[in-house]
């Protein structure tokens, strides 16, 4: 049975378990890493990686981790397309090519891609 319903962005939340990491003397957290690339003739231009830790919903830091790399990038944040959705929710990843930005950009496309959760 698929969770996403109808193409809504919030769906993309799926229920995973999630792995701690330890923090100092008993204090953990979850840690949430997005990496972000941009790809240009099958090469990587540039990348970075956002790491969360706050106590939020998936969504959420899919969310701000997307801004930040987009502002890493001084790129406008992509607009999520069905496709976009369905590709993120069954691999962790997904890309945003020129159908998903308004402004013109000089590379292929602008991958994310959940590398810990």
């Amino acid at each position: 049975m698929s969770i996403l319903r109808g193409g809504h962005f919030h769906d993309i939340v799926k229920l995973k378990s999630r792995r701690k990491q330890r923090f100092g003397e008993g204090r953990c957290a979850d840690m949430f890493r997005l990496w972000g690339k941009i790809i240009r003739d099958n090469h990587l231009i540039r990348d970075t990686v956002s790491v969360r830790s706050e106590d939020d919903t998936r969504t959420h830091k899919v969310l701000s981790a997307l801004d930040e790399i987009c502002a890493v990038f001084d790129l406008e944040r992509p607009i999520w397309l069905d496709a976009t959705i369905s590709d993120f929710k069954k691999r962790d990843k997904a890309r945003f090519y020129q159908d998903s930005f308004i402004e013109a950009i000089d590379f292929d496309y602008l991958e994310i891609q959940v590398i810990e959760e």
